[in-house]
């Protein structure tokens, strides 16, 4: 099983860090698309993800554009608040991409716009703003793992 999560411009470094666990104990690969809110040897970002980050080994791209040359053909799963459909309805693959927008701004609207059909969000209390992306990562990785029957997983 392969799914890669995408961070579209992170912020914060506890959150980079937290997902990076998170992605080293799921099997899922990291994405990393400048510019980032931090430095990627930040202290925060270590602190979050512990002893796990050096073995992660994240990809870093300069825009979506690089992500995009470097992954041709990929499957994108855009992860937004403004999506109609629950992220249990999406019908996940091996080798998708999951997508998160930066804290403050979430995905650009452009990106949403290219592929509605692919953008899911995760289901809340009506009239709460969003989730924290450590959260909102973790929930939406679970999701497409279990869909996928947590291949390779124990």
């Amino acid at each position: 099983m392969s799914i890669g999560i995408v961070l579209h411009e992170p912020e914060q470094p506890g959150n980079a860090g937290a997902i990076g666990r998170t992605c080293l104990c799921m099997g899922a690969s990291l994405h990393l698309i400048h510019p980032l809110g931090f430095i990627t040897h930040d202290r925060f970002l270590k602190r979050a993800g512990l002893d796990y980050w050096p073995r992660l080994a994240p990809a870093e791209y300069s825009s979506f554009e690089a992500f995009l040359s470097s992954h041709p053909g990929a499957r994108i799963w855009y992860l937004t608040t403004k999506a109609d459909r629950p992220v249990s309805e999406a019908s996940f693959r091996d080798g998708d991409y999951l997508m998160f927008g930066k804290e403050s701004a979430g995905i650009p609207e452009d990106l949403l716009d290219a592929a509605p059909e692919y953008c899911v969000r995760i289901p809340m209390a009506e009239g709460e703003r969003s989730l924290n992306l450590a959260s909102s990562c973790a929930i939406a990785l679970y999701e497409a793992c279990r869909q996928l029957g947590f291949d390779g997983l124990r």
